[in-house]
């Protein structure tokens, strides 16, 4: 699984596998232990994970979060010692400490939590999107 295929629904909680594409919008199963099963029209909000950034101060205004998540899992290894019920300043703390450069003012303590609680849901069910990718090598050894 890669990131490009999972997905959040606007207004529901957890993330989502984005199985197959309908004529009116997307099957959807949820990335939990019930692994149900949701049809989303086009009059619902769905993102995908490859397409969310958070604000920075860089020059490129923003940082992809799926490297967001991989520097987390290649620090903290699923540890990161919080929940996404810790306070604001935690949640803050936690934040500037992977992402040293993010907005303070645009990227909010619910956005914090958010990208904890998603971190948790892939750790926990496809950990393997969390692994960076090598760098393609045509290189081979020849013995």
């Amino acid at each position: 699984m890669k990131f490009n295929e999972i997905a959040t629904v606007s207004g529901k909680p957890g993330l989502y596998k984005i199985l197959k594409p309908t004529r009116s919008g997307v099957i959807l199963e949820s990335m939990d232990e019930k692994k149900g099963k949701l049809v989303v029209g086009a009059n619902q909000r769905v993102s995908v994970l490859s397409e969310i950034s958070m604000y920075t101060m860089t020059e490129e205004g923003a940082s992809p979060l799926e490297d967001i998540m991989i520097k987390i899992e290649a620090e903290f290894k699923g540890d990161i010692g919080l929940d996404s019920t810790a306070d604001a300043d935690e949640l803050q703390a936690f934040l500037k400490h992977v992402l040293p450069d993010y907005d303070e003012d645009k990227v909010y303590p619910s956005d914090i939590k958010k990208l904890v609680s998603w971190y948790k849901i892939i750790r926990a069910h496809a950990p393997e999107v969390l692994e960076e990718q090598p760098e393609e090598n045509s290189e081979k050894t020849e013995g």
